[in-house]
């Protein structure tokens, strides 16, 4: 039976926990010999632009043995009213897996309902599963566990805050979001995590209050791909919550920093924090590249 990762929810607390001591497995250079993805060809159904989810994608893809195709909607029948099922079909009779990075989080559900082969979610409008795991071998390798980590997330409720909080519920680190009011992650996100928490999730608006002795300090750009409409009125609202030196006082002295990329420096991070000691962002974009391999090794038999 094929196995998706669509969220965070379709993976088991062991099941993460074995992929993030694979990755670091795999980062430390260990079974560099191993090929499981030999003569298997994995498709990319890109609607956004990427950098680090296609490149990681593709090199983890040839280090492993297969072959990736990158499929952009707008060269492909979809340009021309074929549906997503119709799609989701006749790639599945050619394809090992499909990766999607997608706008609508329906548009991931639809194709891997109607897909025979594993369907990964690049990223959506609702969710950021692939980053979460990275995000997540990030932490161990600097605070070496999970549970009882304090994250401070500040910022934006977007996808990457969302699979976070669901993150937090499966391993047991505590969440606290920092956000101005309106722009909450997915109360249905939340409703479900905090149902099955494993870790402490709350909510509020005092970023200092949040980065008050935090393990890990996270943020995102305030402006998501899609949302530029009203990015100065948002810009605004959003300007107390930068991370910046002044509030990394408010933290631990150990904390670590992290951002998912891309930054908007002088925005949500200054250069200062970005490039200090204290930053973990670089080490954290690698292990997109580590997790995803082991995740391709996991669903892809």
């Amino acid at each position: 039976m094929k196995r998706d990762f669509l969220t965070i929810w379709d993976l088991s607390k062991d099941e993460i926990e074995n992929l993030i001591k694979r990755a670091i497995e795999l980062k430390s250079g260990a079974d560099k010999s191993k090929c499981p993805l030999i003569d298997k060809s994995i498709g990319l159904f890109f609607e956004k632009p990427s950098t680090r989810t296609r490149v990681s994608f593709e090199v983890g893809i040839y280090q492993l043995g297969g072959q990736s195709i990158y499929l952009n909607p707008k060269e492909i029948q979809l340009a021309r009213g074929e549906s997503i099922s119709d799609t989701a079909k006749v790639l599945s009779r050619y394809l090992d897996g499909i990766i999607l990075r997608t706008y609508l989080h329906s548009t991931v559900e639809e194709f891997a309902l109607h897909a025979t082969v594993p369907v990964i979610n690049g990223l959506s409008v609702l969710h950021h599963p692939c980053q979460a795991l990275a995000d997540l071998m990030t932490i161990v390798e600097r605070k070496g566990k999970l549970k009882g980590v304090r994250l401070a997330y500040i910022g934006d409720g977007n996808n990457v805050a969302n699979s976070l909080i669901e993150a937090s519920a499966k391993t047991g680190f505590d969440i606290i979001i920092a956000c101005p009011e309106g722009y909450e992650p997915d109360p249905d996100v939340l409703d479900r995590a905090r149902g099955s928490a494993e870790g402490e999730i709350i909510i509020l608006r005092n970023p200092k209050e949040a980065a008050g002795r935090a393990d890990v300090i996270y943020t995102d750009a305030w402006i998501s791909m899609g949302q530029e409409a009203d990015a100065e009125k948002k810009k605004a609202k959003f300007r107390s919550y930068q991370i910046n030196a002044e509030l990394l006082q408010c933290a631990k002295k150990e904390v670590a920093v992290l951002h998912c990329l891309p930054a908007h420096r002088g925005e949500e991070i200054t250069d200062e924090v970005m490039d200090g000691p204290q930053s973990a962002v670089f080490d954290q974009a690698e292990n997109r590249l580590h997790t995803e391999k082991a995740l391709l090794e996991f669903l892809i038999r």
